[in-house]
């Protein structure tokens, strides 16, 4: 009797520990005064920290909307574009290295002032490629509602 308790523990804890690799989270936050209908051109700041061209993959993402983006290094605003987009992306290895969370800031090109929010958490379970999650957070940015 001892022993299938403890068999039945040992399952538990293992279903446990598998489904707490399967997190996932994407969500957008839309500033109260923000209007992202008139954004038509970007300018992402390249973070000094990303060797992995996460930059050009949130400038494909945007494209694929219509929104002209270029990438460039941090400027004193105003930047010549709609809005200005940050973003700090986390890598994680779990036998291979992938992009665990993405997070991405539109923001006013006069002031650096945020207008919306993007974030992407996918474990390993549940990872996505780069290409993918910046599309889902430029996706989930852009469609977010007040």
């Amino acid at each position: 009797m001892n022993k299938r308790l403890w068999v039945a523990g040992l399952m538990l804890c293992a279903l446990g520990a598998l489904t707490g690799c399967a997190v996932n989270q994407a969500t957008a936050t839309l500033m109260a005064d923000a209007d992202l209908s008139k954004v038509k051109s970007v300018y992402i700041v390249h973070s000094d920290k990303d060797t992995r061209n996460v930059d050009k993959e949130l400038q494909k993402a945007f494209k694929k909307r219509g929104i002209e983006a270029t990438v460039g290094p941090v400027q004193a605003p105003p930047y010549a574009a709609d809005a200005s987009v940050t973003y700090v992306d986390k890598w994680f290895w779990d036998i291979t290295l992938y992009l665990l969370e993405l997070t991405v800031t539109v923001r006013s090109p006069a002031n650096d002032f945020p207008m919306a929010t993007g974030h992407s958490l996918h474990t390993s379970l549940s990872r996505k490629s780069p290409e993918e999650m910046t599309d889902e957070v430029v996706g989930n940015i852009l469609a977010a509602k007040r």
